[in-house]
């Protein structure tokens, strides 16, 4: 007699390496009779994978968390857990404060959460925040073999040592370390196998890998040997890591996209000092002009906070300085949080008043950059990873090598298919384009 499957609802917030952590999470208690659902009512178990680099992150679990006590009252034996850099950061405190949560487990430690989810059918309560002595990714359970999508995303490199001023993620993911390049390439291999295209390396200090021979570039130059795989994205990048192989492979690899996401955060030497970059803003232009020298046609993304503690309208000016002589084809833009234990938490903050009007004008700036990104690309040819069908009969939606959103009428095209795309046109978000 066929075991009932258990139902499994996982959230994912924040990052794409959470997304690919989900996955993997996923597969790990698949191991344990669960399948994953969308609807948490239907759960026997409700996992959220939670991110900490936004404003508030913690409160905004904890209420999530107070959605699901109705779910808990009319079904004693759901099972309710944390994980992700919340929960590295909130440890024990999420049960003391939600006392419905009966896991909660840091984004080093969910290997462990076969054991973790059998000691909680026990009736027993399950911390694991603690940074293992183990690789995680060795004690992951094997992939499982069922077809993919044409796209993956696939962690190669986890925590970081710059510690950012602003920025919680050395506390919550740990110091910086690189997978093995063997096995990031067998992983891959085995998603090319599945019906992987595209792959996009992850890392929260990407560029900073050192898993295996020549870096980021060494590995990028490897995975580009496997028939199958067309294209190589990575994210994100610190300005400091950006060796000059990289910065060669842009232009030389074939199979690595014309696309970069280089954040940079201010424009002002004197607060990029105060935020612990370690880099000044010529620096970056510097970088830039090289990557632009490498390859002209490389659209690039960046990472903007505004308001940061100690900005002064100077500052903000040097900001809107550097965004109009770099011209992003895509960005990010925040006012400034505190995070608690972080240092730049403890020093005066900026007036909300003074961060609400920087933003606006920061954000106007950055939405026309973008929008006339798009617009040049009216009348050129790109070639389209097709994902999925598009709203429309027939149509056929993917990303261009720019990671531009292309919607095509296409009805004889197929998720996986690489075509010839002209751009016929440019609307808020996305192109319009006919097959070549």
């Amino acid at each position: 007699m066929r075991r009932v499957a258990k139902k499994l609802f996982l959230k994912t917030y924040g990052c794409q390496m959470n997304v690919y952590d989900s996955e993997r999470m996923a597969e790990a208690l698949g191991g344990q009779g669960y399948e994953t659902t969308d609807r948490a009512e239907d759960a026997d178990m409700i996992l959220l994978n939670t991110c900490h680099i936004r404003e508030k992150a913690a409160e905004k679990v904890y209420s999530e968390l107070g959605r699901f006590k109705h779910l808990k009252a009319e079904k004693p034996d759901l099972k309710i857990g944390v994980a992700g850099c919340v929960a590295q950061a909130e440890g024990a405190e999420i049960m003391r404060r939600q006392p419905l949560v009966d896991l909660v487990v840091g984004p080093q430690s969910y290997h462990r959460l076969p054991q973790l989810e059998a000691k909680v059918q026990k009736g027993e309560r399950a911390v694991e925040t603690e940074f293992p002595e183990e690789d995680k990714f060795d004690h992951l359970a094997a992939r499982p073999k069922a077809k993919r999508g044409p796209t993956a995303f696939l962690t190669v490199q986890e925590g970081c040592d710059k510690f950012c001023a602003f920025c919680v993620v050395p506390y919550t993911r740990g110091a910086e370390v690189s997978r093995p390049a063997e096995r990031i390439v067998a992983e891959a291999r085995d998603l090319v196998e599945r019906g992987v295209r595209e792959i996009t390396l992850l890392g929260q200090n990407v560029n900073a890998y050192h898993g295996g021979e020549g870096g980021l570039a060494g590995l990028i130059w490897t995975l580009a040997k496997i028939d199958g795989l067309e294209r190589i994205r990575f994210t994100t990048s610190h300005p400091n890591d950006m060796d000059d192989p990289l910065i060669e492979a842009h232009g030389t690899c074939d199979k690595l996209m014309p696309y970069l996401h280089l954040p940079v955060q201010s424009g002002s030497d004197k607060i990029l000092k105060a935020m612990n970059r370690k880099h000044t803003a010529e620096a970056y232009l510097r970088i830039i002009e090289r990557l632009r020298e490498a390859r002209p046609d490389i659209l690039l993304s960046g990472d903007f906070i505004v308001g940061f503690p100690g900005e002064t309208e100077a500052d903000f000016a040097d900001t809107m300085s550097l965004v109009g002589a770099v011209g992003y084809g895509q960005s990010y833009s925040f006012k400034y949080s505190p995070r608690p234990g972080t240092p730049a938490a403890e020093r005066e903050d900026v007036t909300e008043d003074a961060k609400n009007d920087r933003l606006q004008r920061l954000q106007a700036l950055l939405v026309a950059q973008q929008r006339a990104a798009q617009d040049a690309m009216v009348g050129r040819e790109v070639r389209v990873l097709f994902e999925k069908p598009g709203r429309l009969e027939g149509q056929m939606g993917g990303k261009s090598e720019y990671l531009h959103a292309v919607h095509v009428h296409a009805p004889d095209a197929e998720r996986g298919q690489i075509a010839r795309v002209r751009v016929t046109g440019s609307a808020a978000n996305s192109l319009a384009g006919e097959l070549v």
